[in-house]
């Protein structure tokens, strides 16, 4: 980055703003919907110099607050800091990262203006903060200074179309919502933006469905985002404590946020912060899981019962029950309060702890493919032979010499319970080798 912010005063950008706008005659494109009418307002030239970051920008909300977060900022440094070179610089670093990235299918936009110079004006307000075109204007200001200190003079002044001067910011906010509506446009925000940038809009009062319609998106739609960004928050802020940081899910993060709220809106609020806990653990651990996180969804949605009583047995989480001389006291279930709701927040707490115990992340997903499996009627020999791979897995892992004294006799008591469902087994293995049937099986 080689463009260093030299702010010029409020005052001044004014005068200046005004007084380029008495002889202007070139118009730029007509702004729809603007206070019932439609309004084409005039263009004028300034200098790269003049025009200023506009803060409120639903595109760069994710980088801002992790920039606030990470570097110990004020949680206001942006919002109250838009009048301080230190803050615009801040933002500068930001749009110009954004105007460097691309696709597959788009160019990016530092590339389409190195090659065309400035096609189109901006959209400033008449004390020159801009509305549409922040990371235009970052990428010509890039683009005008070189880190070698030359200068491209296509970009030392650049045309700006200028809002009338009493634009309030609310009609400021709509602009921005009106242009987020154009699928061109839509395809510049990461999912947290957009979602902000809708919480916004409610903020003013207005129905989810007065939103979809500005936005022309469906009522459900609108609802959902404004669901999955609480649920990103809370993550944030619960789960990994760093609230703020939206960099952390803005890129991999909007399906499951957006599943989410689908998946545990019919659950108890018990169930629905266990069901959370397998999510969060599973989106942590995205890179380990065999397919994509997409196909857990059941394992926290409608099998999120059947999930964490299989993983209470698996991990060993041990009842609450202070009765532990009673002859289940080598027995490890979920917690039952006394209104009958079961606890999970054994089992949450030791999803939330997985980095402390290696084998919690492996367990979760066997748990949860096995659950799957069962699910979708997929009792086949690789889902039975994979359960008694696991099961042998875990028995050989046994640690004899380091089990303490007083646990020997409830082993012995496992090993003959093991046993006994080893013989079963293996008498249906060779009843259905035979040709037999197995009536268990039947309904």
């Amino acid at each position: 980055m080689s463009y260093e912010i030299e702010l010029m005063p409020r005052s001044e950008r004014e005068t200046l703003i005004a007084k380029r706008l008495e002889n202007a005659t070139e118009e730029g494109e007509t702004i729809y919907e603007f206070r019932g009418d439609k309004y084409t307002p005039k263009v004028i030239s300034v200098s790269i110099e003049v025009p200023v970051y506009r803060m409120e920008n639903c595109r760069t909300f994710s980088a801002q607050q992790s920039e606030i977060a990470q570097h110990g900022h004020d949680l206001d440094f942006f919002s109250k800091g838009q009048e301080k070179s230190s803050v615009q610089q801040a933002q500068h670093a930001i749009l110009a990262a954004l105007a460097q990235r691309g696709t597959t299918s788009v160019t990016p936009i530092v590339e389409v203006l190195s090659k065309d110079g400035q096609r189109e004006p901006i959209l400033i307000s008449s004390s020159g903060v801009v509305v549409n075109g922040n990371r235009r204007l970052a990428a010509m200001r890039e683009l005008y200074r070189k880190a070698d200190g030359s200068v491209d003079q296509r970009f030392s002044h650049i045309k700006c179309a200028v809002l009338p001067v009493d634009t309030t910011p609310d009609e400021i906010d709509d602009i921005e919502a009106d242009l987020q509506a154009r699928p061109q446009t839509k395809l510049d925000y990461d999912w947290i933006g957009d979602a902000r940038l809708i919480r916004r809009q409610v903020s003013k009062g207005r129905t989810t469905k007065e939103v979809a319609d500005r936005l022309r998106r469906s009522k459900s739609d609108i609802e959902n985002v404004l669901q999955a960004l609480d649920e990103a928050d809370l993550y944030l802020s619960e789960w990994v404590g760093k609230p703020g940081q939206y960099e952390l899910v803005s890129a991999d993060g909007e399906q499951i946020f957006r599943d989410l709220p689908k998946q545990i809106s019919k659950k108890s609020p018990e169930l629905q912060n266990a069901s959370r806990a397998i999510a969060w653990t599973l989106f942590d651990n995205r890179d380990e899981l065999p397919g994509r996180l997409y196909s857990f969804n059941a394992a926290f949605g409608k099998l999120a019962p059947q999930v964490l009583e299989a993983l209470s047995e698996e991990l060993d989480i041990e009842s609450n029950s202070d009765d532990s001389d009673s002859d289940d006291a080598d027995d490890f279930d979920i917690d039952i309060d006394d209104d009958g709701e079961p606890s999970y927040s054994a089992i949450i707490q030791a999803l939330k702890d997985y980095e402390e115990n290696e084998d919690t992340v492996r367990t979760l997903i066997d748990v949860c493919e096995s659950a799957i499996e069962r699910d979708k009627g997929k009792k086949s020999e690789r889902a039975a032979l994979k359960t008694l791979s696991q099961a042998h897995s875990k028995i050989a892992g046994v640690d004899v010499p380091m089990a303490g004294e007083s646990t020997l006799p409830a082993m012995k008591k496992q090993i003959e319970s093991i046993r006994n469902a080893l013989d079963k087994i293996e008498e249906k293995i060779e009843l259905r080798l035979a040709g037999g049937k197995d009536d268990s099986d039947e309904e």
